[in-house]
């Protein structure tokens, strides 16, 4: 077991098109608890890369790691994979051939956004929970289906690996991993001196629409699908889709939801919710005005949909993202 009151070293890894912010974010975090932990027990942070000389991020600002993989320390405390357009669609064979040895002499492992698709990749996250950014949940449960992806939280930690939502979440991460260690109340001066808050509201659930683009290529799945997101303020039942859809209810209700992914209820639900989230982003209509046009109802049925389904209520959600 490793001594409470040494340091813990943090490498993170850097390569090619790196999100600058999955390196700055969390790597901040440790530096900022290390300015309010005794130096006995401060972080060692390190940053290693496959490469010699500078690493050019996906922002255009270049940067020089500390070390090359093969001079990574073998006893680390937490191996960081950040994300960025360099993480996925892109070859990194040093990487995969370096990650499953590094990642076993490290007492945790993890990645802040679409670096997890490098640890993927390596075949390191089988059995594992996990998450990424809400944009690429889906992909990264298609591709690597020996995980599981959880699709709402911030972050997720699963035994020695922790993975992180998108971006600023690696932030969240990082604030959970100093609370691990030090206990919650340096954390939370931490988040406090970032401007931050240790525990956000809704998850990732908020940042994302709950519906793909609508096809309209005509058929006659697709045919419904375009006529609930034209007209989401009318009344659905099962029955009436299927007769926009010239099928039998029950034809229809298997289709739906074998085209679709979800039944033909819940697909109306999600698309009254998205609707009703760009006016609450965009507007200051009554929460009574806005529930009728998106279909709800009622101000309380809109709240009580909001609540389960976002995490939010409508009000909370309008502080959240709307405008002045």
């Amino acid at each position: 077991m490793q001594d409470p009151c040494a340091h813990k070293t943090v490498v993170m890894v850097l390569f090619n098109d790196v999100l600058m912010l999955d390196v700055t974010g969390p790597m901040d975090v440790f530096t900022l608890a290390n300015r309010l932990l005794p130096k006995e027990k401060h972080y060692q942070l390190l940053t290693v890369s496959d490469r010699a000389g500078l690493v050019r991020s996906s922002c255009g600002l270049k940067v020089h790691a500390d070390l090359r993989l093969e001079d990574c320390p073998t006893s680390v405390d937490l191996l960081l994979v950040p994300g960025g357009p360099g993480a996925y669609g892109v070859s990194h064979p040093a990487l995969n051939e370096w990650l499953p040895d590094a990642v076993k002499n490290a007492r945790r492992f993890g990645a802040i956004c679409t670096g997890v698709f490098l640890l993927a990749e390596a075949g390191l996250i089988d059995g594992y929970r996990c998450t990424t950014h809400w944009n690429y949940v889906e992909r990264l449960a298609q591709h690597y289906p020996e995980t599981r992806v959880e699709t709402e939280q911030i972050y997720v930690m699963d035994r020695n690996l922790i993975t992180s939502g998108g971006i600023t979440a690696g932030i969240d991460m990082a604030l959970a991993v100093v609370a691990e260690d030090h206990g919650k109340e340096l954390a939370l001066e931490v988040a406090k001196i970032l401007l931050v808050v240790m525990k956000r509201q809704g998850g990732q659930t908020p940042y994302g629409p709950l519906l793909a683009a609508v096809p309209r290529d005509g058929g006659a799945i697709a045919k419904v699908q375009a006529y609930v997101v034209d007209h989401i303020e009318e009344p659905y039942t099962i029955q009436r889709m299927a007769d926009l859809a010239a099928m039998s209810a029950r034809n229809f209700a298997r289709a739906f939801q074998r085209e679709v992914g979800v039944t033909p209820m819940q697909y109306v639900q999600n698309a009254r919710i998205d609707h009703a989230r760009k006016l609450l982003e965009a507007c200051n209509l009554p929460l009574k005005t806005l529930a009728t046009r998106c279909g709800f109802g009622s101000p309380r049925h809109m709240r009580k949909v909001f609540s389960e389904r976002i995490g939010l209520s409508p009000n909370q959600y309008r502080q959240q993202f709307g405008g002045e």
